[in-house]
This record gives C-alpha cells, sequence and structure tokens, in this order.
C-alpha cells in the first residue's frame, strides 16, 4: 500500500485489522465527517455495518440531509460495509467503477 493511499484511507495510519475496529474512524476511509454520517444513520460502531446495503444507506443520508451527496460518499459506504462483512480495505476509489456500473444497471432495470 501506497503512503498516499494509506492517508486516504486513515490519515496517518492504515487500516484496522478487522477485529480491531473498535470506533468507525478506525474503519479504512473513514473520518470524522463520514463517521458523522453513519452517525445520522444511527451506526454507532463498526459492527453496526454488518450486513448494511451501502446503496439503501446513501439513499437514507440523502434524504436525511435533504439533500443528493456526492456519490463518493457511496463509495466510501461500500468500502466500509465490505470491509466489515470481512472483505480486503480498499481505498474508495477502488470501487468506484463498480457502484457505476451497479447504479447503471438499476437504471435500466
Amino acid at each position: 500500500m501506497t503512503k498516499k493511499q494509506r492517508s486516504a484511507e486513515r490519515p496517518g495510519r492504515g487500516p484496522a485489522p478487522l477485529g480491531a475496529a473498535k470506533e468507525l474512524e478506525d474503519l479504512p476511509n473513514v473520518g470524522p465527517a463520514t463517521a458523522a454520517d453513519l452517525r445520522i444513520l444511527g451506526i454507532r460502531k463498526p459492527r453496526d455495518l454488518l450486513g448494511q446495503d451501502p446503496f439503501a444507506m446513501y439513499d437514507r443520508l440523502c434524504r436525511a440531509t435533504g439533500k443528493r451527496l456526492d456519490p463518493c460518499v457511496l463509495d466510501v459506504f461500500i468500502s466500509a460495509v465490505r470491509f466489515m462483512d470481512g472483505g480486503p480495505a480498499k481505498p474508495w476509489w477502488k470501487v468506484t467503477a463498480e457502484r457505476k456500473r451497479i447504479l447503471a444497471s438499476k437504471a435500466e432495470s
């Protein structure tokens, strides 16, 4: 992992191992702003992300804030949920192409 990737995931630190993620900010890509967004959704601890649907989370957050948020927020949600479901720690931008494919597929149906 490059220094740039590590700082994008957790400024000044690498990602916490899955079992070591005790606070939201311990998750890859989650800093104070994203942690605040997650708390709006009632997510207080990393374990609260288990089994969550990041697309539904993003939609709920947009409704709660009354505005359409940057889709990069959704990318962060995807990476955090997948990490808590046992996936590897990935920078949020590594899921952008997948997010675009999924949304395009949903739009077609």
